[in-house]
């Protein structure tokens, strides 16, 4: 087969001599995400960028959280984009469509997580909550942050330290900073319980 065949069928030049017929991607059930007593889930309030999608899914699936949850609507969309910038992570990290965003929260909450909202006001400083159990870190879009509603339903606001000039992170930066932190959290407890 010819480049320009592959190009035709891909429907893009950027292709590096591969096309697949693929089905739709399959998204999680939203509670299921929780199953687990020490469940690490990710939940992005109306983050649009493919781009920042697929980054965050990728430092999750490293992080070995239990998966990432977007809403159904002003959100990204697990799209061919995203499955590139997340270098594969969406292949094996659940992804899941919450219909309301803080309605999810509510029953993450009712199903025994704590809710930690990332924001750059009003929060206390990431490394002092008790991340034990299951959490739930909520990222907010670029350039807004956390949408009221959203914000309300957090047990807590968290804020990671900004020394520099620049007063933000790209939403994929804080989610590693935030997820790493967390997993070191976790990992002294363990080690220095009696």
């Amino acid at each position: 087969m010819a480049e320009h065949d592959v190009e035709a069928l891909a429907g893009t030049d950027d292709h590096q001599g591969v096309c697949a017929e693929v089905s739709e991607f399959r998204y999680a059930e939203p509670r299921s995400l929780l199953d687990t007593d020490d469940a690490l889930v990710v939940a992005l309030d109306e983050v649009q960028d493919p781009r920042n999608l697929g980054a965050v899914a990728r430092v999750a699936e490293c992080a070995g959280a239990s998966g990432v949850v977007i809403g159904e609507r002003r959100s990204a969309q697990v799209t061919p984009v995203v499955c590139k910038a997340s270098a594969g992570a969406v292949e094996h990290l659940p992804v899941a469509r919450a219909r309301n965003l803080a309605d999810y929260l509510a029953q993450a909450k009712e199903g025994g997580a704590w809710i930690y909202g990332a924001s750059a006001s009003d929060a206390v400083p990431y490394d002092r909550p008790d991340y034990r159990g299951k959490v739930v870190v909520v990222l907010g879009s670029e350039g807004r942050g956390l949408r009221p509603r959203v914000r309300g339903a957090c047990d807590q606001l968290i804020a990671l330290p900004l020394r520099g000039r620049i007063q933000s992170l790209n939403v994929s930066a804080a989610a590693s900073a935030i997820l790493y932190g967390i997993l070191h959290f976790r990992a002294i407890r363990v080690d220095s319980a009696p």
